[in-house]
């Protein structure tokens, strides 16, 4: 079944240089953009677009589907892929806030 651009949890995006995303926000669509599994529990159909802004762009259409994806394969890569991005993204945050103790443009006494 591909994506259901009528479920409540269904996100579209686009960017300026033209890159779009499809996903679920409930993280419940571990093949998207192609597909959403069969059934979801979680499906709601979206009655309103309340206080949603729409654009003039139109999204590009939703890439070929990757060869393999029944197998599960391409679910278990983007879990993986997902866990490194949230273990270095931690790491990340707290370096940015950290305080520097030296400023690179006060000079030494």
């Amino acid at each position: 079944m591909p994506m259901r651009t009528e479920c409540k949890h269904y996100e579209s995006r686009t960017y300026p240089n033209g890159d779009a995303v499809r996903k679920c926000n409930l993280d419940l669509a571990p093949d998207a953009p192609w597909r959403c599994p069969e059934p979801c529990e979680k499906f709601e159909r979206r009655l309103a677009d309340v206080a949603w802004v729409h654009g003039t762009t139109i999204a590009p259409p939703t890439p070929t589907e990757v060869p393999g994806l029944d197998d599960g394969s391409a679910a278990a890569v983007l879990d993986a892929a997902e866990d490194i991005v949230n273990a270095i993204g931690r790491q990340v945050l707290e370096e940015f806030e950290r305080p520097t103790k030296r400023r690179w443009w006060r000079r030494k006494k």
